[in-house]
């Protein structure tokens, strides 16, 4: 673990070794995905239901944390698809 931490930090000048391969991104793409419905879950069952006035309409406080993860969960889904189309692969997709 140390080994890994040292080959980061003395690769800092060197931008290429500290992206993240395809193949890696790939791997982590599910697990994450599955991470975010996990903490979604969690946030539901865990958060009490209680309203909270937003532009003088009525919000269930839940929905805050939901529409964040959803926001992140986004944000993975266009990284993993930008890396796709950087790397010429269109594996899978419509």
């Amino acid at each position: 673990m140390r080994e890994e931490l040292r080959a980061t930090l003395s690769a800092g000048s060197d931008p290429e070794k500290l992206q993240r391969t395809g193949s890696d991104l790939a791997k982590r793409y599910p697990v994450a995905l599955a991470l975010y419905a996990v903490i979604a879950l969690l946030v539901w069952f865990t958060m009490d239901a209680g309203k909270v006035m937003v532009m003088g309409r009525p919000v269930e406080l839940r929905l805050v944390p939901l529409v964040i993860l959803g926001g992140l969960a986004l944000r993975t889904v266009l990284a993993v698809q930008a890396d796709r189309i950087r790397h010429g692969g269109d594996k899978g997709g419509s």
